[in-house]
Protein backbone atom coordinates (compact mmCIF):
# COMPACT_ATOMS: atom_id res chain seq x y z
CA UNK A 1 0.00 0.00 0.00
CA UNK A 2 1.38 3.54 -1.12
CA UNK A 3 2.14 6.09 1.79
CA UNK A 4 0.22 9.19 1.97
CA UNK A 5 1.83 12.25 0.89
CA UNK A 6 2.78 13.96 3.55
CA UNK A 7 0.78 17.26 4.12
CA UNK A 8 2.55 20.72 4.44
CA UNK A 9 2.11 21.77 7.75
CA UNK A 10 3.65 18.26 8.53
CA UNK A 11 6.94 18.87 6.57
CA UNK A 12 7.01 22.82 8.47
CA UNK A 13 7.09 21.08 11.36
CA UNK A 14 9.96 18.56 10.08
CA UNK A 15 11.96 21.15 8.60
CA UNK A 16 14.91 22.44 10.98
CA UNK A 17 13.74 26.07 12.87
CA UNK A 18 16.76 28.43 13.45
CA UNK A 19 15.54 29.77 16.98
CA UNK A 20 14.63 33.22 16.36
CA UNK A 21 14.73 36.08 19.54
CA UNK A 22 11.67 37.60 20.64
CA UNK A 23 13.77 39.55 23.54
CA UNK A 24 12.83 43.22 22.97
CA UNK A 25 15.50 45.87 21.63
CA UNK A 26 17.73 47.46 24.20
CA UNK A 27 18.23 51.02 23.99
CA UNK A 28 21.33 53.25 25.81
CA UNK A 29 21.89 57.05 26.14
CA UNK A 30 25.38 59.14 24.07
CA UNK A 31 26.62 61.80 23.47
CA UNK A 32 29.62 63.08 20.87
CA UNK A 33 30.91 66.31 20.64
CA UNK A 34 30.94 68.25 17.41
CA UNK A 35 32.38 71.94 16.82
CA UNK A 36 32.15 72.42 20.58
CA UNK A 37 28.70 71.22 20.84
CA UNK A 38 27.47 68.24 22.49
CA UNK A 39 25.07 66.24 20.51
CA UNK A 40 22.74 63.82 22.82
CA UNK A 41 21.64 60.93 21.51
CA UNK A 42 19.40 57.52 22.39
CA UNK A 43 20.45 54.49 20.35
CA UNK A 44 18.23 51.55 20.09
CA UNK A 45 19.20 47.94 18.99
CA UNK A 46 17.30 45.10 18.16
CA UNK A 47 15.16 43.04 15.93
CA UNK A 48 11.87 43.59 14.58
CA UNK A 49 9.95 40.21 13.40
CA UNK A 50 8.87 39.80 9.69
CA UNK A 51 5.24 37.65 9.80
CA UNK A 52 3.09 36.04 7.04
CA UNK A 53 -0.52 37.05 6.82
CA UNK A 54 -1.21 34.23 8.81
CA UNK A 55 0.72 35.84 12.02
CA UNK A 56 3.76 33.07 12.09
CA UNK A 57 6.93 34.61 12.80
CA UNK A 58 9.36 34.23 9.30
CA UNK A 59 12.22 36.45 10.19
CA UNK A 60 13.97 38.76 12.30
CA UNK A 61 15.45 42.30 10.57
CA UNK A 62 18.34 43.81 13.03
CA UNK A 63 18.60 47.36 12.93
CA UNK A 64 20.15 50.04 15.22
CA UNK A 65 18.73 52.61 15.34
CA UNK A 66 19.85 56.54 16.10
CA UNK A 67 17.46 59.13 17.61
CA UNK A 68 18.82 62.44 18.35
CA UNK A 69 17.24 63.76 21.73
CA UNK A 70 16.12 67.17 20.27
CA UNK A 71 13.47 69.69 22.25
CA UNK A 72 11.64 70.71 18.79
CA UNK A 73 8.15 70.31 18.21
CA UNK A 74 8.53 69.66 14.45
CA UNK A 75 9.56 65.66 13.65
CA UNK A 76 13.15 65.59 12.95
CA UNK A 77 13.87 63.48 9.59
CA UNK A 78 14.52 59.85 9.85
CA UNK A 79 16.58 58.06 7.25
CA UNK A 80 16.81 54.19 6.34
CA UNK A 81 20.04 53.29 5.54
CA UNK A 82 21.88 50.21 4.08
CA UNK A 83 24.49 48.55 1.99
CA UNK A 84 24.57 46.22 -0.86
CA UNK A 85 25.83 42.89 -2.17
CA UNK A 86 23.48 41.73 -2.36
CA UNK A 87 24.54 39.98 1.16
CA UNK A 88 26.42 43.11 2.65
CA UNK A 89 25.20 44.19 6.23
CA UNK A 90 24.98 48.01 7.04
CA UNK A 91 28.01 48.18 8.61
CA UNK A 92 29.88 50.25 5.90
CA UNK A 93 27.87 53.28 5.99
CA UNK A 94 27.03 52.62 9.70
CA UNK A 95 31.00 52.41 10.96
CA UNK A 96 32.17 54.85 7.64
CA UNK A 97 30.32 57.68 7.41
CA UNK A 98 26.69 58.31 8.25
CA UNK A 99 26.57 56.75 11.91
CA UNK A 100 28.18 59.18 14.91
CA UNK A 101 31.25 56.41 15.13
CA UNK A 102 33.28 55.40 12.50
CA UNK A 103 36.29 52.61 12.31
CA UNK A 104 39.83 54.47 11.47
CA UNK A 105 41.89 54.26 9.05
CA UNK A 106 44.53 55.34 7.75
CA UNK A 107 43.57 59.27 6.14
CA UNK A 108 43.97 57.73 2.33
CA UNK A 109 41.48 54.86 3.65
CA UNK A 110 44.77 52.45 3.68
CA UNK A 111 44.49 49.46 6.66
CA UNK A 112 45.65 50.47 9.90
CA UNK A 113 48.01 48.35 11.43
CA UNK A 114 45.91 46.20 14.35
CA UNK A 115 44.20 46.38 17.14
CA UNK A 116 41.69 49.19 15.22
CA UNK A 117 39.92 51.85 16.90
CA UNK A 118 36.29 53.34 17.14
CA UNK A 119 36.18 56.93 17.09
CA UNK A 120 33.67 59.42 17.07
CA UNK A 121 32.82 60.52 13.93
CA UNK A 122 33.00 64.47 13.18
CA UNK A 123 31.28 64.08 10.09
CA UNK A 124 27.85 61.95 11.12
CA UNK A 125 24.75 62.57 9.60
CA UNK A 126 22.90 62.52 12.65
CA UNK A 127 23.29 66.55 13.07
CA UNK A 128 20.70 66.61 10.02
CA UNK A 129 18.41 63.17 10.64
CA UNK A 130 17.86 60.26 12.90
CA UNK A 131 18.71 57.13 11.09
CA UNK A 132 17.62 53.61 11.35
CA UNK A 133 20.96 50.72 9.82
CA UNK A 134 18.90 47.91 8.42
CA UNK A 135 20.59 44.20 7.95
CA UNK A 136 18.25 42.67 5.56
CA UNK A 137 17.58 38.99 6.06
CA UNK A 138 20.62 36.85 5.85
CA UNK A 139 22.94 39.75 6.95
CA UNK A 140 24.05 40.35 10.28
CA UNK A 141 22.17 39.27 13.02
CA UNK A 142 18.96 39.12 10.91
CA UNK A 143 17.93 35.14 10.11
CA UNK A 144 15.14 33.60 8.38
CA UNK A 145 13.26 31.21 10.67
CA UNK A 146 14.32 28.03 7.93
CA UNK A 147 16.82 27.55 5.12
CA UNK A 148 13.25 27.06 2.51
CA UNK A 149 12.08 30.99 3.59
CA UNK A 150 16.33 31.71 3.32
CA UNK A 151 14.28 31.67 -0.26
CA UNK A 152 11.67 33.98 0.17
CA UNK A 153 14.33 36.82 1.00
CA UNK A 154 16.75 36.50 -1.03
CA UNK A 155 15.78 37.78 -4.09
CA UNK A 156 15.22 41.23 -5.80
CA UNK A 157 11.10 41.17 -5.16
CA UNK A 158 11.45 39.84 -1.68
CA UNK A 159 14.47 42.02 -0.93
CA UNK A 160 12.52 44.08 -1.69
CA UNK A 161 9.32 43.80 -0.23
CA UNK A 162 11.02 42.75 2.88
CA UNK A 163 13.19 45.49 3.71
CA UNK A 164 9.87 47.81 2.77
CA UNK A 165 7.54 45.64 5.23
CA UNK A 166 10.46 46.46 8.23
CA UNK A 167 10.03 50.03 7.00
CA UNK A 168 6.00 50.30 7.29
CA UNK A 169 6.98 48.14 10.48
CA UNK A 170 9.06 50.66 12.52
CA UNK A 171 7.16 53.88 11.18
CA UNK A 172 4.39 52.62 13.39
CA UNK A 173 6.10 50.83 16.39
CA UNK A 174 8.34 54.34 16.45
CA UNK A 175 5.17 56.44 15.48
CA UNK A 176 7.60 58.35 13.09
CA UNK A 177 4.78 58.32 10.17
CA UNK A 178 4.74 62.14 10.42
CA UNK A 179 8.55 62.47 9.66
CA UNK A 180 10.33 63.52 6.53
CA UNK A 181 11.54 60.12 5.48
CA UNK A 182 15.15 59.93 3.12
CA UNK A 183 17.11 56.51 2.22
CA UNK A 184 20.34 56.00 1.86
CA UNK A 185 21.62 52.67 0.07
CA UNK A 186 25.27 52.16 -1.01
CA UNK A 187 25.73 49.56 -4.22
CA UNK A 188 23.04 47.06 -4.48
CA UNK A 189 21.71 49.28 -1.68
CA UNK A 190 21.19 51.83 -4.46
CA UNK A 191 19.08 48.95 -6.38
CA UNK A 192 17.22 48.31 -3.11
CA UNK A 193 16.74 52.23 -3.21
CA UNK A 194 15.15 52.62 -5.86
CA UNK A 195 12.89 49.17 -6.02
CA UNK A 196 11.86 50.39 -2.69
CA UNK A 197 10.90 53.69 -3.43
CA UNK A 198 8.29 52.41 -6.06
CA UNK A 199 7.29 49.33 -3.78
CA UNK A 200 6.31 51.51 -0.87
CA UNK A 201 4.25 54.41 -2.60
CA UNK A 202 2.03 52.06 -3.57
CA UNK A 203 1.45 51.76 -0.30
CA UNK A 204 1.51 55.20 1.10
CA UNK A 205 5.14 55.84 2.10
CA UNK A 206 6.75 58.40 0.34
CA UNK A 207 10.26 60.00 0.56
CA UNK A 208 11.62 63.76 0.67
CA UNK A 209 15.15 62.64 -0.76
CA UNK A 210 17.22 59.31 -1.42
CA UNK A 211 20.73 58.88 -1.13
CA UNK A 212 22.53 56.79 -3.71
CA UNK A 213 26.21 55.87 -2.82
CA UNK A 214 27.99 54.35 -5.49
CA UNK A 215 24.51 53.78 -7.51
CA UNK A 216 23.84 50.87 -9.65
CA UNK A 217 20.19 50.95 -11.16
CA UNK A 218 20.57 49.24 -14.61
CA UNK A 219 22.77 45.88 -14.43
CA UNK A 220 23.21 46.40 -17.64
CA UNK A 221 25.88 49.03 -17.66
CA UNK A 222 28.30 46.81 -15.31
CA UNK A 223 27.40 43.08 -16.96
CA UNK A 224 30.56 41.97 -19.47
CA UNK A 225 28.25 39.99 -21.27
CA UNK A 226 28.21 38.62 -24.80
CA UNK A 227 26.82 40.94 -27.29
CA UNK A 228 26.58 43.47 -24.18
CA UNK A 229 29.57 46.36 -25.50
CA UNK A 230 27.56 49.40 -23.04
CA UNK A 231 30.06 48.04 -19.99
CA UNK A 232 33.33 48.41 -22.30
CA UNK A 233 32.48 52.03 -22.83
CA UNK A 234 31.17 52.76 -19.33
CA UNK A 235 34.24 51.60 -17.48
CA UNK A 236 36.57 53.17 -19.58
CA UNK A 237 36.72 56.99 -17.46
CA UNK A 238 36.67 55.00 -14.83
CA UNK A 239 40.07 52.91 -16.30
CA UNK A 240 41.18 56.28 -17.35
CA UNK A 241 41.24 57.88 -13.94
CA UNK A 242 42.87 54.81 -12.36
CA UNK A 243 45.64 55.05 -14.97
CA UNK A 244 45.65 58.44 -14.38
CA UNK A 245 46.54 58.04 -10.55
CA UNK A 246 48.91 55.59 -11.26
CA UNK A 247 50.94 57.71 -13.63
CA UNK A 248 50.54 55.07 -16.26
CA UNK A 249 49.14 57.87 -18.60
CA UNK A 250 50.15 61.61 -19.19
CA UNK A 251 48.87 63.79 -15.71
CA UNK A 252 49.85 67.21 -17.47
CA UNK A 253 46.40 68.36 -17.67
CA UNK A 254 43.61 68.08 -14.86
CA UNK A 255 42.07 65.05 -14.44
CA UNK A 256 38.54 65.91 -15.14
CA UNK A 257 40.06 67.50 -18.14
CA UNK A 258 41.32 64.53 -19.35
CA UNK A 259 38.34 62.38 -18.06
CA UNK A 260 35.78 64.34 -20.40
CA UNK A 261 38.08 63.73 -23.48
CA UNK A 262 38.01 60.04 -22.69
CA UNK A 263 34.48 60.69 -22.23
CA UNK A 264 33.23 62.04 -25.81
CA UNK A 265 35.57 59.62 -27.46
CA UNK A 266 34.54 56.51 -25.88
CA UNK A 267 30.88 57.59 -26.18
CA UNK A 268 31.22 58.41 -30.03
CA UNK A 269 33.66 56.59 -31.82
CA UNK A 270 34.75 53.66 -29.65
CA UNK A 271 31.50 52.64 -29.32
CA UNK A 272 30.37 52.94 -33.14
CA UNK A 273 33.53 50.41 -33.70
CA UNK A 274 32.34 48.03 -30.98
CA UNK A 275 29.05 48.12 -32.44
CA UNK A 276 30.43 47.04 -35.80
CA UNK A 277 32.01 43.78 -34.41
CA UNK A 278 33.48 42.08 -36.84
CA UNK A 279 33.20 44.41 -39.67
CA UNK A 280 35.24 46.84 -38.64
CA UNK A 281 37.98 47.61 -40.96
CA UNK A 282 41.63 46.76 -40.01
CA UNK A 283 42.17 50.92 -39.72
CA UNK A 284 39.18 51.26 -37.35
CA UNK A 285 40.84 49.23 -34.79
CA UNK A 286 44.38 50.05 -35.25
CA UNK A 287 42.85 53.83 -34.18
CA UNK A 288 41.08 52.24 -31.56
CA UNK A 289 44.10 50.69 -30.26
CA UNK A 290 45.98 53.46 -30.49
CA UNK A 291 43.44 55.84 -28.30
CA UNK A 292 42.72 52.83 -25.84
CA UNK A 293 46.40 52.52 -24.98
CA UNK A 294 46.28 56.14 -24.68
CA UNK A 295 43.33 56.32 -22.26
CA UNK A 296 44.36 53.26 -20.15
CA UNK A 297 48.03 53.02 -20.45
CA UNK A 298 47.93 49.21 -21.44
CA UNK A 299 50.33 47.80 -23.52
CA UNK A 300 48.36 47.89 -27.54
CA UNK A 301 49.24 44.49 -28.07
CA UNK A 302 47.28 43.41 -24.71
CA UNK A 303 44.33 45.54 -26.03
CA UNK A 304 44.93 44.17 -29.98
CA UNK A 305 44.77 40.31 -28.37
CA UNK A 306 41.60 41.47 -26.18
CA UNK A 307 39.70 42.57 -29.20
CA UNK A 308 39.43 45.64 -28.06
CA UNK A 309 37.15 44.89 -24.95
CA UNK A 310 38.76 44.84 -21.38
CA UNK A 311 36.81 43.72 -18.61
CA UNK A 312 37.28 44.74 -14.98
CA UNK A 313 39.36 41.59 -14.41
CA UNK A 314 41.67 41.90 -16.81
CA UNK A 315 42.05 46.05 -16.23
CA UNK A 316 42.80 45.39 -12.50
CA UNK A 317 45.51 42.35 -13.43
CA UNK A 318 47.40 44.29 -16.23
CA UNK A 319 47.76 47.80 -15.86
CA UNK A 320 50.61 47.11 -13.17
CA UNK A 321 51.69 43.67 -14.22
CA UNK A 322 55.09 44.61 -14.58
CA UNK A 323 55.68 46.14 -10.92
CA UNK A 324 54.16 42.39 -9.75
CA UNK A 325 50.60 44.34 -8.63
CA UNK A 326 46.95 44.53 -9.14
CA UNK A 327 44.78 47.62 -8.81
CA UNK A 328 41.71 47.41 -6.30
CA UNK A 329 38.12 46.87 -7.85
CA UNK A 330 36.44 48.72 -5.05
CA UNK A 331 39.20 51.63 -5.28
CA UNK A 332 41.68 51.40 -7.87
CA UNK A 333 44.03 53.76 -5.74
CA UNK A 334 44.57 50.43 -3.75
CA UNK A 335 47.72 48.00 -4.63
CA UNK A 336 47.64 44.54 -4.60
CA UNK A 337 50.12 41.65 -4.43
CA UNK A 338 49.34 38.01 -5.67
CA UNK A 339 50.83 35.03 -5.68
CA UNK A 340 50.65 34.56 -9.40
CA UNK A 341 51.64 36.97 -11.74
CA UNK A 342 50.75 35.53 -15.15
CA UNK A 343 47.15 34.67 -13.96
CA UNK A 344 44.36 36.44 -15.80
CA UNK A 345 42.18 37.59 -12.70
CA UNK A 346 43.35 38.62 -9.58
CA UNK A 347 43.17 36.77 -6.23
CA UNK A 348 41.79 39.51 -4.23
CA UNK A 349 40.91 42.79 -3.82
CA UNK A 350 43.30 45.26 -1.93
CA UNK A 351 40.69 47.53 -1.21
CA UNK A 352 38.35 44.91 0.46
CA UNK A 353 41.13 43.18 2.22
CA UNK A 354 42.13 47.21 3.65
CA UNK A 355 38.36 47.80 4.72
CA UNK A 356 36.54 44.07 5.84
CA UNK A 357 39.16 43.49 9.39
CA UNK A 358 38.64 46.93 10.64
CA UNK A 359 34.88 47.17 9.84
CA UNK A 360 34.49 43.52 11.26
CA UNK A 361 36.33 43.93 14.17
CA UNK A 362 34.38 47.28 15.50
CA UNK A 363 30.93 46.59 14.52
CA UNK A 364 31.59 42.96 16.70
CA UNK A 365 32.80 45.43 19.74
CA UNK A 366 30.61 48.05 19.28
CA UNK A 367 27.24 46.51 19.43
CA UNK A 368 28.45 43.99 22.48
CA UNK A 369 30.38 46.75 24.48
CA UNK A 370 29.04 49.96 23.76
CA UNK A 371 25.59 49.37 22.94
CA UNK A 372 24.81 46.49 25.32
CA UNK A 373 23.54 44.22 22.85
CA UNK A 374 25.03 39.99 23.72
CA UNK A 375 24.54 37.26 21.39
CA UNK A 376 26.94 35.10 20.56
CA UNK A 377 25.13 34.70 16.90
CA UNK A 378 27.94 35.75 14.85
CA UNK A 379 27.88 39.02 12.87
CA UNK A 380 27.49 38.65 9.09
CA UNK A 381 29.20 41.29 7.46
CA UNK A 382 29.01 39.50 4.16
CA UNK A 383 26.24 36.62 4.45
CA UNK A 384 27.70 33.77 3.21
CA UNK A 385 28.15 33.75 -0.73
CA UNK A 386 24.19 35.02 -0.35
CA UNK A 387 24.92 36.35 -3.97
CA UNK A 388 25.70 32.93 -5.74
CA UNK A 389 21.92 32.12 -4.28
CA UNK A 390 20.37 35.28 -4.95
CA UNK A 391 16.76 35.14 -7.24
CA UNK A 392 16.88 37.88 -10.07
CA UNK A 393 13.44 37.56 -11.01
CA UNK A 394 12.47 37.17 -14.69
CA UNK A 395 15.46 39.59 -15.26
CA UNK A 396 17.73 36.45 -14.11
CA UNK A 397 19.11 36.32 -17.19
CA UNK A 398 19.11 39.81 -18.73
CA UNK A 399 19.67 42.68 -17.08
CA UNK A 400 18.17 43.51 -13.52
CA UNK A 401 16.91 47.06 -13.64
CA UNK A 402 15.10 49.62 -10.80
CA UNK A 403 15.62 52.94 -12.19
CA UNK A 404 12.17 52.57 -13.32
CA UNK A 405 10.59 52.12 -10.30
CA UNK A 406 12.37 55.20 -8.96
CA UNK A 407 11.51 57.59 -12.34
CA UNK A 408 7.58 55.87 -11.35
CA UNK A 409 8.10 56.88 -7.81
CA UNK A 410 9.39 60.60 -8.74
CA UNK A 411 6.79 61.06 -11.13
CA UNK A 412 3.93 60.00 -8.46
CA UNK A 413 5.86 61.97 -5.68
CA UNK A 414 7.45 65.23 -7.90
CA UNK A 415 8.91 66.58 -4.61
CA UNK A 416 11.34 63.84 -4.14
CA UNK A 417 14.73 64.50 -4.41
CA UNK A 418 17.99 62.37 -5.20
CA UNK A 419 21.61 62.98 -4.18
CA UNK A 420 23.89 60.21 -5.90
CA UNK A 421 27.72 60.40 -4.79
CA UNK A 422 30.39 58.91 -7.46
CA UNK A 423 33.96 58.00 -7.04
CA UNK A 424 36.54 58.38 -10.03
CA UNK A 425 38.26 55.16 -8.80
CA UNK A 426 35.66 53.14 -8.09
CA UNK A 427 36.15 49.92 -10.77
CA UNK A 428 32.55 48.10 -9.73
CA UNK A 429 29.95 50.91 -9.76
CA UNK A 430 31.57 53.58 -12.15
CA UNK A 431 30.54 56.67 -12.12
CA UNK A 432 30.01 57.03 -15.79
CA UNK A 433 27.70 54.55 -16.22
CA UNK A 434 25.35 56.62 -13.64
CA UNK A 435 25.36 59.01 -15.72
CA UNK A 436 24.21 56.78 -18.94
CA UNK A 437 21.89 55.44 -16.37
CA UNK A 438 20.35 59.07 -15.03
CA UNK A 439 20.87 59.90 -19.15
CA UNK A 440 17.97 57.04 -20.28
CA UNK A 441 15.61 56.90 -17.79
CA UNK A 442 12.92 58.51 -19.30
CA UNK A 443 12.17 61.04 -16.73
CA UNK A 444 10.43 64.17 -17.77
CA UNK A 445 12.28 67.36 -17.94
CA UNK A 446 10.31 68.66 -15.51
CA UNK A 447 11.80 66.33 -13.07
CA UNK A 448 15.71 66.65 -14.31
CA UNK A 449 16.48 69.02 -11.56
CA UNK A 450 15.38 67.13 -8.88
CA UNK A 451 18.77 64.69 -9.39
CA UNK A 452 22.39 66.54 -7.95
CA UNK A 453 25.37 64.58 -8.54
CA UNK A 454 28.74 64.80 -6.88
CA UNK A 455 31.75 62.78 -7.64
CA UNK A 456 35.13 61.87 -5.37
CA UNK A 457 38.46 61.67 -6.71
CA UNK A 458 38.09 57.72 -4.08
CA UNK A 459 36.63 54.43 -4.72
CA UNK A 460 33.42 52.83 -4.27
CA UNK A 461 33.61 53.40 -0.59
CA UNK A 462 34.94 57.16 -1.08
CA UNK A 463 34.72 58.05 2.79
CA UNK A 464 37.12 55.87 4.11
CA UNK A 465 39.63 58.68 2.64
CA UNK A 466 39.01 61.75 5.25
CA UNK A 467 39.26 64.22 2.58
CA UNK A 468 36.41 62.85 0.76
CA UNK A 469 34.37 61.53 4.40
CA UNK A 470 34.20 66.05 4.89
CA UNK A 471 33.38 66.54 1.11
CA UNK A 472 30.52 63.91 1.35
CA UNK A 473 28.71 65.51 4.82
CA UNK A 474 29.03 69.00 3.17
CA UNK A 475 26.69 67.31 0.45
CA UNK A 476 24.71 65.17 2.35
CA UNK A 477 24.18 68.27 4.90
CA UNK A 478 23.12 70.59 2.04
CA UNK A 479 20.84 67.77 0.26
CA UNK A 480 18.93 66.91 3.52
CA UNK A 481 18.79 70.51 4.83
CA UNK A 482 16.83 71.23 1.25
CA UNK A 483 14.75 68.17 0.82
CA UNK A 484 13.73 68.56 4.34
CA UNK A 485 11.87 72.39 4.01
CA UNK A 486 9.75 70.63 1.40
CA UNK A 487 7.92 68.76 4.24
Amino acid sequence: MPEEPTKPEEKQKDEKRRPLSTEPPVTTQHQITIQGKPLKYDVTTGFLPLTNDFGEHEANVFFIAYTVRASGKKPRPLMFSFNGGPGSSSVWLHLGTVGPKRAKMLPGGELPPPPYQLVDNAHTWLTETDVVFIDPVGTGFSRAATEELDKKFWGLKGDVESVGEFIRLYLSRYDRWASPLFLVGESYGTTRAAGLAGHLIEKGITFNGIVLVSAILNFQTARFTQGNELPYVLFLPSYCATAYYHKRIDTKRPLRETLKQCEEWATKEYYAILQKGDLATDEERARAVKQLARFTGLRQEFIDLSNLRINIHQFCKELLRDERRTVGRLDSRFKGIDKDIVEARPEHDPAMAATRPPYTAMVNDYIRRQLKFRTDEPYHVFGEKLWEKWDWGSAGQGHPDTSDALRDAMSKNPYMKVLIASGYYDLATPYFATEWTLAHMGLDPSLRENFTTEEFEAGHMMYIDEKCLRQLKSAASRFLRDASRLA
